[in-house]
């Protein structure tokens, strides 16, 4: 694999997810957002209690940090960035982006 950018596109998640690439997904939404829809095995955290759990945070694997279209999530990766995590990677497009991509299945907001 390739090292990712600041900035993943959910084709390529998809893809390591199911080569069984070692990564975190954090997910920053809030919680009735993700009582309507979740990508399984993802760590949710709302975007407010992150500096709170920083020691929870893996650094020795990829932490792809998502939300709803992308724009909180970027704001959390910047924010980790900011305190010390070099592997943290925004997922462009949220979950939506996956809902619409990659399960279209998945109920949408």
């Amino acid at each position: 694999m390739t090292r990712w950018g600041s900035d993943i596109d959910v084709r390529d998640l998809a893809e390591a997810r199911s080569e069984g690439v070692n990564h975190t997904l954090l997910d920053v939404r809030e919680a009735e957002e993700v009582a309507v829809c979740t990508i399984p095995d993802s760590l949710y955290i709302s975007m407010r209690q992150v500096p709170a759990h920083l020691d929870e945070l893996p650094r020795q694997h990829p932490l792809v940090v998502m939300c709803h279209h992308g724009g909180r999530s970027h704001m959390v990766a910047e924010f980790l960035r900011g305190n010390g995590f070099t592997n943290v990677h925004n997922l462009a497009g949220g979950i939506d982006d996956w809902a619409q991509t990659i399960d279209r299945e998945m109920p949408r907001y």
